[in-house]
This record gives structure tokens, sequence and C-alpha cells, in this order.
């Protein structure tokens, strides 16, 4: 009997009895918060985790826990990466590739959230040039390692609902900045990127997917007013009461991180290649306007042609073909 998950499933819930041995996982940003849960689970599984850090001496002290706890023979090796430059970027994928040993699964991790107005080292708009233009390249660079039947995970989020991507200025270069709507883009950003990964890669075994992790304290919030954050989120819970609907509270980053492995290691590929997963199932896509905490999809975050348009100007934007 196929066992269900929901929003209080933590990590170690969804692989109670799965054995990763043998398996190799590359993770992006493990020196904080979903990142260290993400290589922890897998490594206490067997799992082989490569992970990714800006600040190799701030990861090794985050994971050092960690690879004590790693059982099964799994372990978890560090490659410094910077999203914010393709250079960087480039070098990562370089070393990684190097020996060709190959991937089960690459999950996009890593991210930045609601800073001030600023520019990669690339000149991209900071939140769009980190959180998909990075991955986009390192990812593709990396497809030709992961085996059939791998995946590509990558961690999106409810804020997507913010805005959908301006394909005409993705770069912020001609209207104002706004750092909760350019989060929103760049989460849109990354959901259309696994639609159009996975129609690229699912003929070989390949399928790619999208999670919401859900509302967790982490480092990833320390631009905001979290107290501004916090009174909107508990206000809504006396209507929510009355409505009969859940109240609000935020997740444990064991639970946020639950998501991730459960579309990496435990859902079937052809139930999640392409889609957009949230509290371990695959989210239904609604009209809205949505609650802020509530499940749901807006289409135009899986639109297959918007997919397909964003991976052409990303191209064009990074100056490669893939």
């Amino acid at each position: 009997m196929e066992r269900r998950f929901n929003d209080t499933s933590t990590t170690d819930d969804v692989l109670d009895g799965v054995d990763l041995s043998g398996k190799r996982v590359l993770v992006t940003g493990v020196s904080a918060g979903l990142g260290i849960e993400t290589a922890r689970v897998l490594a206490s599984h067997g799992a082989e985790v490569v992970g990714t850090a800006r600040d190799i001496v701030k990861a090794e002290r985050a994971i050092a826990p960690v690879v004590a706890g790693a059982r099964y023979g799994g372990g978890i090796e560090l490659v410094e990466l910077d999203l914010a430059s393709l250079s960087s970027v480039r070098r990562c994928a370089e070393t990684l590739a190097i020996n060709a040993r190959p991937f089960d699964a690459i999950i996009n991790n890593a991210g930045v959230a609601h800073p001030p107005f600023g520019r990669t080292a690339d000149g991209f708009e900071t939140q769009f040039g980190t959180n998909h233009l990075g991955h986009f390249v390192l990812a593709n660079r990396l497809a030709p390692l992961l085996v059939a039947g791998g995946r590509l995970v990558i961690v999106a989020s409810a804020a997507h609902r913010f805005s959908d991507i301006d394909l005409d200025d993705l770069n912020y270069e001609h209207v104002p900045y706004d750092p909760f709507t350019s989060y929103g883009r760049s989460k849109t950003a990354c959901i259309l990127f696994g639609v159009e990964f996975d129609r690229r890669n699912k003929a070989r075994g390949v399928r790619a997917t999208s999670v919401h992790p859900g509302v967790i304290r982490t480092e990833l919030s320390r631009h905001v007013d979290m107290a501004a954050v916090d009174a909107m989120l508990e206000g809504k819970n006396p209507a929510r009461a009355a409505a009969g609907k859940p109240l609000f509270r935020y997740k444990t980053i064991p639970e946020g991180a639950a998501t991730t492995v459960w579309a990496g290691f435990v859902a079937a590929g052809d139930e999640v290649g392409g889609r957009y997963c949230e509290n371990c199932h695959v989210a239904n896509i609604l009209a809205g306007p949505l609650d802020a905490v509530d499940e749901g999809l807006y289409a135009y975050a899986v639109d297959p042609e918007r997919a397909e348009a964003l991976w052409q100007k990303s191209e064009d934007l990074v100056g490669e073909r893939f």
C-alpha cells in the first residue's frame, strides 16, 4: 500500500525504510537551513552527497555533525559555488564533470530572497540571476551526468503567486524593482525551468520537478521584517478558523525539506515530472486568488509555451545553448 504524507511529514518520515546506498546526489546550498537538512537525511540513508556552498568554511562547520551521523557508507563532499557568478558556476560544473562520475539526482536548493536591488557579477538582477540563471547553467552543464531514472528537483516557492515572469524585462531594466515581486518572478522562473527541463530529458528517463517547501524560518528571511510577517500571517487565523481551514503555522526545517526528498526519491517520475509539488503531493492548478498560505499553483508557472520561451531567453542571457 502506498504511503501518504502531508504538511506535517518530516524528511525522516518520508525516507523511513529507504536505502540510498550507492546513490550520488548534488545539493546546492548546504551551509544553512533546508540544504543542511536535505544533505543530512540523504547521507543518513546512505547516499553520497556533494554539497555546494559559497562559503566553504561556514559549510564545513554546518555539516560537521551531519557527517558524523551518516550511515550505510553515506558522506558529504563540499564544492565551492557562487550562483551569482557564472564563472563560479562553470568552474563548479567543470570540477564535478572532470571524472564523469554520474549523479542520481541534482537538487537546486540554494537561493536568495528579498534583498535590496542589486546585480550579480554578470549584471543580472540578483534574485533572477541567482535563483534561476545560476542553477539553469549548473543543471544543464551537469545534465549529461544524470543517470536514467535520475531526477532534477528544483526548490521553488508558493511565492510564484506574487508574479508571473516578464519575458520582455527579465532583468528589471524597465520597471521599478520590488523585492517581493522579484522573488516571485524568480520562483516562477524556477518552476518553468523544471517544466522545460523535464520535456527535454524525459525521453532518456530523466525527470524534473519543482517543490514548495512551505513557510519556514531560515536564514533566507534575513532581509525581511519577520515581526510584520508574523503579524500578517497570524492575523489570517480568525478568518481561516471561521472558514473551517487549518490555522497557519510555520513549518519546521525537517518538514520543509520533506517534499524535496519525497519528490526526488519516493514519488514516481511520471507522477511528479514537469509538475510542482507541495506538502508531499502534486499541487492542483487553481484560478485564484489564493490566500497566501493556501495550497495551489497558478497556471502561468507551468505553461509549456512560456517555459520554452524562458529557456531560449535564458540561453541568450548566459550565452550558452543546451
